[in-house]
């Protein structure tokens, strides 16, 4: 079959943007996309292309002073009646429009393109961002080649609306857990019911005030919230064990030890187990390449409300900011698009920085 990714769709965002769309990715199922990137950048005589797993990287070798990094996941999550794409002259509804592939478009786009930027460039074509964190594409290169994630800044192509959105939450679930005694429902009294026991943990939850913090200008928003409960036996039974899962984001001032320190405080006398955990990331908006970014956009940073791979970087000790045409609140909703106009400012904004 042949590519898709033509130089002709290559020197266009918007159609590049539609074209890996039409390639289902969903989480697992990248490689034919990986495929047809991997063949794009192997036509391009600036960049040297590697592929591991289903991760596509290139990189330019020119010299410069500085490298920066472009990055952007190649999957999705399930397609939810909105594949493939469709588009009118404003807008582009499909699975992946916002959440990210018009954002990796801008990146594939540039990496064709622009063969002679003012840094060094390594762009990261990557997988499975949207399931659990062993599967991420980035921490599976940056454990078996940590030199390919070297730079002294990075930008991640996630959906922002055109605005600059820096560093990011943390993020960490736990399981709580009441225990009780089980019974025969029509003798309840020879039990304890774990399901009502559960009530403190959620009365807790609904009087628990989020911390806000500011840092570097941008305002962080915590938040702790039940995302999940179960419990019960059968309709005749008094549960003797209930199950609250719970979501904390937390902003990037604190560690992951210092998270959980936090849960632990808040539901004293519960058992709590953490089940999940990524660290957040700070602002790092005082590298150079940062700051020529930022004056490029003309608008002040916001923070980043929610958790990206940036966090990956910043454990690295590398700057990294968010910033892609997407519009943040309609990634994964069956009405997911992206606004044409809002790619190509995105991609000229790119290229001007990189220029």
């Amino acid at each position: 079959m042949s590519n898709p990714l033509t130089p002709q769709v290559l020197a266009d965002p918007v159609s590049l943007t539609r074209a890996l769309v039409d390639i289902e990715s969903v989480s697992g199922n990248e490689k034919e996309i990986a495929d047809a990137v991997q063949q794009a950048l192997e036509g391009c005589g600036h960049l040297r292309v590697e592929r591991i797993g289903h991760n596509v990287i290139a990189r330019t070798e020119l010299g410069r002073a500085q490298r920066v990094v472009l990055a952007g996941h190649l999957d999705t999550v399930p397609i939810a009646d909105n594949f493939p794409s469709t588009m009118d002259e404003k807008i582009m509804w499909g699975c992946g429009t916002s959440d990210m592939k018009s954002g990796t478009a801008i990146a594939l786009h540039l990496a064709a393109t622009v063969a002679q930027p003012r840094h060094d460039v390594t762009y990261f074509f990557y997988e499975c961002e949207e399931v659990e964190a062993a599967l991420n594409g980035l921490r599976i290169v940056g454990e078996q080649r940590p030199e390919l994630l070297e730079a002294d800044f990075a930008v991640l192509l996630e959906p922002t609306y055109g605005a600059v959105e820096a560093g990011c939450q943390g993020t960490m679930r736990a399981r709580v857990r009441t225990h009780g005694t089980r019974a025969h429902a029509a003798r309840s009294w020879l039990g304890s019911n774990a399901i009502h026991q559960a009530g403190e943990v959620l009365r807790r939850l609904e009087a628990y005030q989020a911390r806000q913090v500011e840092i570097e200008g941008c305002r962080y928003r915590e938040g702790l919230n039940a995302v999940r409960i179960t419990g019960g036996v059968a309709g005749n039974v008094i549960p003797d064990a209930c199950e609250i899962e719970v979501n904390f984001r937390f902003a990037p001032d604190r560690s992951e030890a210092q998270a959980e320190v936090h849960l632990r405080e808040v539901f004293g006398g519960y058992e709590v187990e953490i089940t999940d955990s990524a660290p957040g990331a700070l602002p790092g908006l005082t590298a150079a390449p940062a700051a020529e970014f930022l004056a490029l956009t003309g608008a002040p940073p916001t923070a980043k409300l929610g958790w990206t791979d940036v966090a990956r970087f910043a454990a690295l000790g590398i700057p990294a900011l968010n910033f892609g045409p997407g519009d943040p609140n309609l990634a994964h909703k069956r009405d997911e698009h992206v606004e044409i106009d809002k790619i190509v400012a995105g991609a000229d904004l790119m290229r001007s920085w990189l220029s």
